[in-house]
């Protein structure tokens, strides 16, 4: 009869990419470029903070166009 732990093991084996996919774990791959990502990530921000101000002050600028515009109407 097979042990117990032999049984679980080659079931882990057998099941293992299933298991990673299903629970969203990391694998040894992902951690080990996981520095280089972050890095990358970290170097986007001031671009999406400019990004950001720059398109809350057209937002605000149509806002105040569309206000003058409704008060012509």
């Amino acid at each position: 009869m097979i042990g117990l732990n032999t049984y679980l093991n080659a079931y882990m084996d057998r099941r293992m990419e299933a298991i990673v996919s299903e629970w969203d774990l990391s694998t040894g791959a992902d951690l080990a470029a996981f520095t280089e990502r972050l890095y990358a990530l970290e170097q986007e921000i001031p671009r999406l903070k400019t990004f950001e101000h720059e398109a809350s002050d057209k937002l605000t600028e149509l806002e105040n166009r569309a206000t003058r515009l409704n008060g012509r109407i």
